[in-house]
């Protein structure tokens, strides 16, 4: 072989590594344009059926998101933070999305107790379904598990951001996040995607035509990586249009590390008891 020859076939061979590695590059661009407003789209653990398809429209749209995480059973019988689902929190960190806690056993907040300790009922983990009584430093505790474990997960720390169970916020609660360095993310009433309503009586047209209409500018979105009880799954229906019926409105998306009222030093607002309304889980 000439060495005109070897060297046509070393570029060929570069030139095929290149187009192969060039898909992925691209995914992790953001195409620059103008901004009439910003969304910050977040997700909170639950079955994870909705997960993978999730994590794709979003890195096709090169879209970057915030993720609440707790260790919730997921359809494959094992669990959102096991070892098992480290392959897919390592890829949504290599894309650049924002994470936070969810607390670890999914912890529902009842009520506020006299002596200043936190009424609590845990979904999972070993006091699964008990009602136990909390200081406001074992709920930061729960806070931390999450931290603790995506850690040992990805190598990376979850961002200071926390969202209570159910939306189920209290002011012990608040204090106690606030107390050990977390801020509390709601979501804006427009902003309810209604993943968890029964699909027969909230169809996912609906549920997409009344948010496409009602989002504005800074809202935050809450949705699920996945919903048990929903018959017609939200994502697949409503994720993709819903995110290019944004686009063509001119808004543009975020992590929580860009919201005004999370960024920085900032504390989240004041009213955020009120500012979650609608169910959640």
């Amino acid at each position: 072989m000439s060495m005109f020859s070897a060297s046509r076939r070393n570029l060929l061979t570069a030139a095929l590594a290149l187009a192969t590695l060039a898909p992925a590059t691209l995914s992790l661009a953001q195409p620059a344009r103008a901004c009439s407003g910003t969304v910050y789209l977040s997700f909170d653990t639950g079955s994870q059926s909705q997960a993978e398809y999730i994590a794709q429209t979003l890195r096709r749209h090169h879209i970057k998101a915030t993720f609440f995480m707790a260790n919730e059973k997921t359809v494959n019988g094992d669990y959102t933070l096991d070892p098992s689902w480290a392959p897919f929190w390592k890829a949504l960190v290599a894309d650049g999305h924002a994470f936070g806690s969810h607390t670890f056993d999914h912890v529902y907040a009842k009520r506020d107790l006299a002596d200043g300790k936190i009424e609590v009922k845990p979904q999972f983990g070993a006091n699964g379904g008990k009602l136990l009584a909390w200081t406001p430093q074992q709920y930061c505790d729960e806070l931390n598990r999450v931290d603790q474990r995506f850690l040992t997960l990805t190598g990376k720390h979850i961002d200071r951001f926390w969202r209570t169970p159910g939306g189920h916020l209290t002011p012990h609660t608040l204090a106690a996040g606030e107390a050990c360095g977390y801020k509390h993310v709601a979501w804006a009433a427009a902003g309810f995607s209604g993943d968890e309503l029964p699909s027969d009586k909230w169809p996912n047209q609906l549920l997409l035509d009344r948010t496409l209409k009602n989002l504005k500018d800074g809202d935050i979105v809450m949705a699920h990586l996945g919903i048990w009880s929903r018959k017609d799954p939200w994502a697949p229906a409503v994720l993709e249009p819903l995110i290019s019926g944004l686009e063509k409105k001119g808004f543009c998306f975020a992590t929580l590390r860009d919201h005004p009222a999370y960024k920085g030093d900032l504390k989240g607002p004041a009213a955020e008891v009120k500012a979650g309304k609608g169910r959640a889980s």
